[in-house]
């Protein structure tokens, strides 16, 4: 059952950040296309909810640089078909496109993306422990049914895995985030954003609790000439995924420059490793090169029984991806 909350809206980000370091259980809502399912199934409560839509954060700005500025309330429809990103970023935008149904899009909001909790059938299931929802009380997906979760970058306290799309394709593409704190604004790269669960897998994300996203900036180079967003998963529609992968590269004289490839459905975290990366670059475009990358990707992955197959499934996905990021085939 829900519990009863009160109700404001903030004017600017630095409105938002105060009301919300007035209270530990205050809350910012966008789009709630997450939050309110967590607050109906009694899974969080907020004392207050903080509106953050009327603060003018729904643009999409080019920069000086050539690069882009997009709002924290900025929806993922609007983003996915807007005419600059689909021309510049089509990584991002067909990532996003693999994700939810059209009415969850048209509700959800960039930060609100990068903020969604994970899916595992243990955190949503509250008559039983998680470490995640109640740090301590234990992890029964290790042991239980596991299928869908982490091969990289797990812990003893949590296996679970970050749900979005929208968020592989800008760690592929090198995104950075703008935060809005209580004293100041600072900007980090975005694959420093989420994190890893180690001994505290509550914390999804390096936020400070009086700390908004206000926005997501993105590079000059989309990599439009050569990406590809490979998602597999249990069915066709509206289904979160057992592994993918966004890859962007560019192409000079049939060799590879500079490469980004990141994983999801995989980690805490969209996964990405440099290492893979530097190999690839100055090479051949050919599967035994997109192979041994993904070998390099997967080196250390561990499964948990139901989800052993995701080891060789993420392989697969990251050699699809690149194959299919020469030509820009169409993907399905």
């Amino acid at each position: 059952m829900m519990s009863d909350f009160s109700f404001q809206r903030a004017k600017t980000p630095k409105e938002a950040v105060i009301l919300l370091g007035l209270h530990k259980d205050n809350k910012v809502i966008g789009g709630g296309t997450n939050l309110l399912d967590m607050m109906k199934e009694g899974m969080t409560d907020s004392h207050e909810i903080i509106d953050i839509n009327r603060m003018g954060l729904n643009k999409i700005i080019r920069n000086e640089d050539g690069g882009f500025l997009i709002g924290a309330s900025v929806t993922n429809t609007d983003l996915a078909y807007h005419k600059e990103i689909e021309k510049h970023y089509p990584l991002l935008s067909k990532a996003i496109l693999k994700g939810a149904s059209p009415q969850i899009r048209n509700m959800a909001t960039t930060a609100g993306n990068m903020l969604q909790r994970t899916r595992c059938y243990y955190f949503y299931d509250t008559a039983t422990p998680c470490n995640k929802r109640n740090p301590g009380s234990g992890c029964p997906a290790k042991t239980g049914v596991n299928h869908i979760h982490a091969i990289l970058g797990a812990s003893e306290s949590c296996i679970a895995v970050h749900p979005s799309d929208m968020c592989v394709a800008l760690a592929a593409l090198d995104a950075k985030v703008h935060i809005q704190g209580a004293k100041a604004e600072k900007i980090i790269p975005f694959v420093a954003f989420h994190k890893l669960p180690g001994n505290t897998p509550h914390l999804d994300n390096i936020l400070a609790h009086d700390e908004i996203i206000t926005g997501v900036e993105l590079p000059a180079n989309g990599f439009a000439k050569h990406h590809a967003y490979v998602k597999a998963r249990e069915r066709n529609s509206y289904a979160f995924a057992l592994a993918s992968a966004a890859v962007g590269y560019e192409l000079n004289d049939n060799l590879l420059g500079d490469v980004r490839i990141a994983l999801g459905g995989v980690a805490h975290k969209p996964w990405r490793n440099t290492e893979a990366e530097i190999f690839l670059k100055g090479k051949l475009p050919t599967k035994d090169n997109f192979r041994k990358a993904a070998e390099i990707i997967l080196e250390g992955a561990r499964g948990y029984g139901q989800n052993d197959f995701k080891i060789e499934l993420a392989k697969r996905v990251v050699v699809r991806a690149l194959e299919m990021a020469i030509n820009n085939e169409v993907q399905l």
